[in-house]
């Protein structure tokens, strides 16, 4: 199995900041709603001159590089033991919380801020608690960082290893430098797939999303863990591009990510939750449906 390439600290960290990539989907998948903050329009929500938006070429291009399927193979087998830490959910949004990003310009937040506040938009629709937990929890694999894997290996718009790349897919010209591309295995429209065998035969690129389904899939209701597992998968649910792997069921749950889409890419407020008054509800949620502990 091929290993880790050997990275410089600009391979490991291209964009100055995660919220460079989620401000770059905004930019691409514009709120068809218009719930961006009134104080801002879409256009001046992030001053996207050129130094930041190479900076998120040179994200994909590494990502679209290094995403094999023999490194997300890799990367199961060294995450999947779930033999980093142990501790609480909150103490793992606590620990979250020290991936520290001091150069978003528009909202000072922190991790556990901003999620709060997706949960919170969720919750003030009206949705099922399991649904405000999962608006909360979604971003919780992001602590891969803090575990040392590069950005691209954590974040990113997420696609099927093992067959062809879609060219619906961000930057899709990178593809090029992946190995995968020249593998008569995996370089075909189904590669080792078959016809509509769904998801769940598929291998996915390496994240946070998938990180995460992995801790929560023994706990919470499938429609929740098809919104963690899939809600990078942009060139599905925005761009239909993998509808030959799908299957019924596939196509039934992807109701959910297309719900759950909106409270992560436009929910972003100036707004400041406040997680001393917070706390105690979601404390209570994520006892409801997950054990006093987990593995990550």
């Amino acid at each position: 199995m091929n290993q880790q390439p050997t990275l410089t600290a600009q391979e490991i960290n291209p964009l100055g900041s995660l919220e460079e990539w989620e401000d770059d989907l905004i930019a691409r998948y514009p709120d068809p709603a218009g719930t961006q903050p009134e104080h801002k329009t879409k256009e001046e929500f992030r001053n996207y001159e050129a130094p930041a938006r190479d900076s998120v070429r040179e994200f994909y291009k590494l990502n679209h590089r290094y995403q094999t399927y023999d490194f997300v193979k890799q990367k199961q087998a060294d995450y999947l033991a779930f033999n980093k830490k142990e501790m609480s959910v909150w103490g793992a949004m606590e620990f979250l919380n020290t991936l520290v990003d001091d150069s978003d310009p528009d909202i000072e937040l922190d991790q556990l801020q901003h999620l709060l506040q997706t949960a919170e938009a969720i919750r003030a629709d009206g949705h099922p608690d399991w649904f405000v937990l999962t608006g909360f929890l979604h971003d919780m694999g992001k602590v891969l960082c803090l575990f040392g894997e590069p950005q691209w290996a954590v974040v990113g718009d997420t696609f099927p290893v093992g067959c062809q790349h879609s060219d619906k897919i961000v930057y899709p010209e990178f593809f090029a430098d992946n190995p995968d591309s020249q593998n008569e295995q995996f370089n075909t429209k189904y590669g080792i797939y078959s016809h509509q065998c769904g998801l769940d035969n598929v291998t996915m690129s390496w994240g946070h999303d998938e990180y995460l389904y992995h801790i929560t899939k023994d706990y919470l209701p499938e429609p929740a863990l098809y919104m963690i597992r899939y809600h990078s998968f942009y060139s599905q649910h925005r761009e239909k591009a993998y509808d030959h792997l799908l299957n019924g069921h596939d196509r039934a749950m992807f109701k959910w990510v297309d719900k759950f889409n909106p409270y992560d890419l436009y929910s972003k407020s100036p707004k400041t939750p406040v997680v001393s008054e917070l706390r105690p509800y979601y404390e209570d949620l994520i006892a409801k449906y997950l054990p006093a502990t987990v593995r990550l």
